[in-house]
């Protein structure tokens, strides 16, 4: 009886770390960029009276840091769409490269970022299981199309692309070209396996979904 209440309260804890803990991150990395975006607040409130604004001395007004810093970005994302500002950031990028400790930093930065926001997932039909890169060794890939024209011809059976990310830099990979029987298809779905790969396999969405599911049935 003792076991079986520690273990219901165990599970109870468990679900409620799950739902709690994404929430508790969330809100403190938005309490962490508001704070500190709008700690530039007195100093944008500043650069608009001495623009000749009638603001009063010492006023602040609530959240400008934060909107003239998002505004700021976006006209830096502006300027770095065409020629001139393209040609500018790989010029600063070729400076960074050369500082040893910065450029580890920044070019980590890098990439993760750019896992978050260059990787389309629509180019994806479905999410397998591949041999790869021997036999008896599995990797994540994502069928992208049937293979046609040259290589469909140079191979015996017809087969498929299959693209095999990197972690946890999905936007770089392997290009394979499989026969379809040899792909194990899973049942995750596209956005799912990219989160599975970002995580280095931590973050397994079907575990996850299966555990919710079993505390929905107790």
């Amino acid at each position: 009886m003792f076991f079986k209440v520690k273990k219901k309260l165990k599970t109870i804890f468990i679900t409620g770390l799950l739902i709690t803990l994404p929430i508790a991150i969330t809100l403190f990395i938005l309490k962490f960029l508001f704070r500190n975006l709008d700690a530039l607040s007195p100093t944008f409130t500043q650069l608009l009276i001495r623009m000749g604004v009638p603001i009063p001395e010492g006023y602040r007004i609530p959240f400008i840091g934060v909107f003239m810093t998002l505004f700021i970005i976006f006209l830096i994302g502006v300027f770095v769409n065409n020629i001139f500002g393209r040609q500018l950031v790989l010029l600063g990028e070729m400076i960074v490269q050369k500082i040893p400790f910065f450029r580890r930093i920044y070019s980590g930065t890098k990439q993760i970022v750019s896992s978050f926001t260059s990787v389309d997932t629509k180019s994806f039909n479905m999410v397998v299981l591949i041999e790869f890169p021997r036999r008896g060794a599995y990797a994540l890939g994502f069928v992208t199309s049937e293979s046609k024209g040259e290589i469909q011809k140079k191979t015996a059976d017809n087969v498929l692309n299959v693209f095999v990310p990197t972690t946890p830099n999905p936007t770089s990979g392997f290009l394979i070209f499989s026969p379809p029987e040899e792909l194990i298809e899973l049942s995750m779905t596209i956005e799912e396996g990219v989160k599975y790969v970002i995580s280095g396999g931590i973050v397994d969405p079907i575990a996850t979904k299966e555990f919710q599911k079993k505390q929905d049935v107790d």
